[in-house]
């Protein structure tokens, strides 16, 4: 049995990349915020420290925060914070884990970007410099790692029904964006789940260090 690690998977594009994971028969490993918090390097590195004897065969690096804030509006507190959690701590938990691949000659990483690293929105700077930073990472590892049998992708979901995107629009709010999205409608998070499956699992054998966009179109209006 295969094993894959899942931040954020509590809710949202995360719980559905989990259950798809599950359903493939994959022991899904998705800690909590108690049992690992991304904003503290401390809790990354204990958990990196229990947890470096298990095989895991696939790292999903889906956890973010997203603050919208104009230039102006931003504080040192959110900076930090969004860095930490988008950026840093999935570099701490790669460079921690990827040992365990490396030593057997096989891996999947998927790193989760978004449409504001491919264009960008007022008041998205710091989300969008996070989100371009892991796909930074992306290229680099997709290199640096590929003797060893690894594949790292970055999947940059759009605008995704999860349970967020129904507190923080109105059923009309919701209905105007499927007006921008040249497929008429806002992704289910199993549709997004799907893809990063696809790159997680034993079906990629040859795709690596890409930005794949999942948006209905609406980055190529």
């Amino acid at each position: 049995m295969k094993t894959v690690l899942v931040t954020g998977g509590s809710r949202g594009i995360g719980k559905a990349i989990c259950e798809r994971f599950a359903l493939a028969g994959y022991r899904v490993v998705a800690p909590t915020r108690s049992e690992m918090d991304l904003a503290d390097a401390s809790s990354v590195e204990a958990f990196v420290s229990s947890n470096r004897n298990i095989e895991f065969d696939v790292i999903i690096n889906n956890a973010g925060i997203n603050d919208i804030h104009s230039i102006e509006q931003i504080t040192d507190e959110e900076i930090d914070r969004a860095i930490a959690i988008n950026l840093t701590s999935p570099m701490r938990l790669l460079r921690g884990l990827v040992g365990g691949m490396k030593h057997r000659g096989y891996g999947r990483i998927v790193n989760i970007g978004s449409i504001w690293a491919v264009v960008s929105k007022a008041g998205r700077c710091v989300y969008s410099a996070t989100k371009n930073g892991i796909h930074g990472v992306t290229n680099t590892l997709a290199i640096e790692l590929a003797p060893n049998g690894i594949l790292v992708n970055t999947v940059c979901p759009g605008f995704t029904l999860t349970e967020l995107t129904y507190q923080n629009n109105s059923p009309e709010q919701i209905a105007a964006i499927c007006t921008e999205i040249p497929l008429g409608r806002i992704a289910e998070p199993s549709e997004i789940a799907e893809l990063v499956f696809f790159l997680g699992s034993e079906q990629n054998t040859y795709i690596t260090g890409q930005k794949i966009t999942a948006d209905g179109g609406f980055t190529q209006r």
